[in-house]
């Protein structure tokens, strides 16, 4: 009967996260990885994070009910609070609140892609996004990656040909590449959209994190106040920032946008978890997260840093490594002989893991490109991961 259940036509042959697929041999004692996109334990504000959920004690008959599906009024109040620092000017009605910005574009999908409807994104892009596409039945259209972002050119094209119903990208420190779109890029991509009816989802789990380079003001920021303002969707997240397990997300856009997201909610989890909304409030009020921020900040600085020079000193050349300015991530080429996918498993061999760049890609895939993550790994096991690297691909 296994061959025989009737699953509809995305979810017959189906292919899972290549990260996931990485997930077993973390069990492998002594295994050093580069590979998941995690933000590191040890970075966590626990005492801070204890706080929030202590003094939620006196509320818990309330947090453990149901609660509105838009979010919880304080969380969406104080996220108001931080848009704002970030130059979005909303109050707390144009926000929703989601289990991470995973389902905030998970709800963009649905209430906007049919079957054979097309979307657009980065060659190469966040697998999630790409996978979430592929589940709805969409025709996926793919815009090259430049040093300073998004072909703009080749999107222009696109944008004409395809008049897709949205693009989707990662405009600073991008998952998987860790480059960021330049102000200048930024200004025109909003130009060209102000010649179509394709919305723009901007996705910022990482823009925080910044550790070199000079701040850029989000598109939505730069689209307030333009003819592409309500084209403009804007995602965020405090996975990346203060912890995933808080599973805390939320969605800036226009009232009809909103309003659809909401009703889709309803049929997914009815609501983000109130209790958790209510830690993340009390967390964010605190001022704690201002203050261990700039921690985080500089711990990645150290640990990119550590990487860089390893591999730069290692290999003599040999790789070509995308210089990030901030994020989790550095984007890498191997040499045109060598296929990141065969070397892997003697990677893994080797006890330390990448993920081969093809599975960032809907389709044109680089085969010499990889992703680094050096959240998860201090600068002892960078270094010496950076070495059971060099003897994998001496082996290859």
């Amino acid at each position: 009967m296994s061959s025989g259940f009737p699953f509809v036509a995305p979810f017959k042959e189906i292919k899972g996260s290549p990260i996931r697929e990485l997930f077993k041999y973390l069990s492998t004692p002594g295994m050093i990885s580069f590979a998941g996109g995690y933000p590191a334990p040890e970075l966590f504000d626990l005492p801070g994070l204890q706080a929030s959920i202590a003094a939620q004690s006196a509320s818990l008959q309330e947090t453990m009910s149901y609660g509105s599906s838009e979010g919880l009024p304080a969380l969406r109040e104080t996220l108001a609070a931080l848009s704002i620092q970030r130059g979005l000017q909303v109050g707390q009605d144009d926000i929703l609140v989601t289990s991470g910005s995973q389902q905030a574009y998970e709800l963009l999908v649905r209430a906007l892609i049919a079957p054979g409807d097309t979307a657009l994104v980065e060659r190469p892009a966040y697998p999630a996004a790409i996978q979430g596409l592929r589940l709805a039945g969409a025709n996926i259209v793919t815009v090259g990656v430049q040093e300073d972002g998004t072909d703009l050119e080749e999107l222009a094209r696109l944008l004409q040909q395809h008049q897709p119903k949205f693009f989707y990208c990662v405009p600073t420190f991008a998952n998987p590449s860790g480059i960021t779109l330049s102000l200048e890029k930024r200004k025109k991509l909003l130009a060209l959209l102000a010649t179509t009816n394709c919305l723009l989802i901007e996705d910022d789990p990482y823009g925080q994190l910044r550790f070199s380079g000079q701040p850029l003001p989000t598109l939505a920021e730069l689209a307030r106040s333009t003819p592409v303002q309500d084209q403009v969707i804007y995602l965020s997240s405090l996975s990346k920032t203060v912890a995933p397990g808080l599973r805390i997300g939320w969605m800036i856009a226009h009232p009809e946008i909103l309003r659809r997201c909401v009703l889709a909610k309803q049929v997914d989890d009815m609501c983000s978890a109130p209790f958790m909304q209510a830690v993340a409030a009390h967390y964010l009020n605190s001022g704690r997260y201002a203050q261990h921020l700039p921690y985080m900040i500089d711990t990645y600085r150290q640990r990119a840093q550590c990487m860089l020079t390893a591999f730069s000193s290692d290999f003599n050349g040999q790789l070509r490594l995308v210089q990030p300015e901030g994020g989790m991530f550095i984007w890498a080429y191997l040499p045109s002989d060598i296929n990141a996918t065969r070397l892997l498993p003697l990677a893994i061999d080797e006890k330390v893991m990448f993920v081969p760049g093809s599975g960032f890609y809907a389709d044109q895939p680089d085969e010499n490109a990889f992703r680094l993550s050096f959240s998860m790994s201090n600068e002892a096991q960078i270094t010496e991961g950076v070495a059971r690297f060099r003897k994998a691909l001496d082996r290859y």
